[in-house]
């Protein structure tokens, strides 16, 4: 029997794939033809078994083309067949597209909104017969609308910052071109509508106002048009990240759940004056921190934060000590509490937080826009943790 390849050679030359025909034979195949030139590094492996005989006697003639960084192709040479490249599977291609979605949607910017509507709702809740399925409805209807909403304000911002993007920020599905503008725009077009359509079908009024409220300064911060994208000035973006995540969110989300699920009047609480309050401080600390780590690319396109105004490492420590001024209020706030439980549980939740803050701020090299990175991260998850603790200050 005739072997595959008598004699085959893979030459790389110019970036590209060639093969040298003249020394090429196929089994009852006269010529083949190369479909696709492959710039990267590229491997062929026969993929040969039995001594190039197959189980079912006929003679096996594929070679398995793959990069390091492409995806893989398989190269069909059957007898009688022609060659054909076959794309990746579609089940790779699914979790390919879901990945892109995650990072277009800003993860963290989800779960801090998940949890700060989870914990401004149960603030809401004044006895045990309130947690019912009706409760749990209410928040999922103010949930989903949110997240929707989130999508546009983060997609929008992305569609806005596309070359700002492609130097703080080439993971993102935009700026690595995963996605093309047509798509962002799609993308954030449909979620806005569902957004408002999800909030005017519930028929409450404090959620729907927290929408469109969100959408236009959303829309303000990040496009660029006349008078707006607000961005570009420090203390503007920071009083646009303020009024969401410190005011609308708290306020908004809980009269949704005091009024239109519970039906009780308006009525501001304790612990949601105090919500209020040390969320202004914490949305100020991520309205300045954010720009820490993408300073390089801010400067670039003329975007004058206050860490290109400032320096970083002023505007890092001013974070940390914003924080910690925080911090030592809730510890006061939570050892007034009449209730035992409530003043254990906040002062000691605080206490540990304000330490880890600290010590986590100590290790930073601020000459590494990854550590920056990283200690932004961090930061969320101290957001993340203080939603946990709000429902129990009492």
């Amino acid at each position: 029997m005739e072997s595959l390849l008598s004699s085959s050679s893979l030459l790389s030359a110019a970036g590209g794939l060639c093969w040298r025909k003249q020394n090429l034979k196929l089994h009852s195949l006269s010529e083949i033809r190369v479909l696709r030139c492959v710039s990267s590094k590229v491997v062929a492996k026969p993929k040969f078994r039995n001594s190039l005989v197959r189980p079912d006697g006929q003679e096996p003639s594929s070679l398995l083309l793959y990069s390091r960084h492409k995806p893989r192709f398989l190269v069909n040479a059957t007898t009688g067949q022609p060659e054909a490249f076959e794309p990746k599977s579609s089940q790779k291609s699914l979790r390919d597209s879901l990945d892109a979605f995650y990072r277009f949607s800003r993860p963290h910017t989800v779960i801090g909104t998940v949890l700060s509507i989870l914990s401004v709702s149960f603030l809401a809740v004044e006895k045990i017969s309130d947690i019912s399925p009706l409760l749990f409805t209410g928040i999922l209807e103010a949930v989903v609308a949110a997240l929707m909403m989130n999508i546009y304000i983060v997609g929008l911002n992305q569609l806005s910052d596309v070359e700002i993007d492609k130097v703080n920020k080439p993971y993102l599905p935009l700026a690595s071109g995963e996605y093309s503008v047509k798509t962002g725009i799609a993308i954030v077009a449909s979620f806005s509508i569902m957004s408002f359509w999800l909030g005017w079908i519930v028929g409450s009024w404090p959620l729907f106002w927290a929408l469109f409220v969100s959408f236009i300064l959303g829309t303000a911060y990040s496009i660029d048009l006349p008078f707006l994208r607000w961005k570009r000035f420090a203390l503007v973006a920071a009083m646009c990240i303020l009024s969401v995540r410190a005011i609308i969110v708290q306020i908004a989300f809980y009269l949704h759940i005091q009024t239109h699920v519970f039906g009780r009047p308006v009525m501001f609480t304790r612990p949601l004056i105090f919500a209020t309050a040390f969320m202004s401080f914490f949305s100020v600390v991520i309205a300045l921190f954010k720009d820490i780590p993408d300073i390089e690319g801010d400067k670039i396109f003329g975007i004058r934060s206050f860490s290109v105004t400032l320096g970083q490492k002023k505007v890092f420590w001013t974070c940390v000590s914003l924080l910690q001024m925080a911090y030592a209020v809730a510890i006061l706030v939570g050892a007034t509490s009449p209730f035992i439980w409530s003043k254990v549980i906040s002062v000691v939740g605080h206490v540990i937080l304000a330490t880890t803050l600290w010590f986590r701020a100590q290790t930073v090299d601020l000459s590494s826009k990854n550590e920056i990175t990283s200690c932004y991260m961090f930061i969320w998850k101290l957001f993340y943790a203080e939603y946990l603790l709000l429902p129990f200050l009492k």
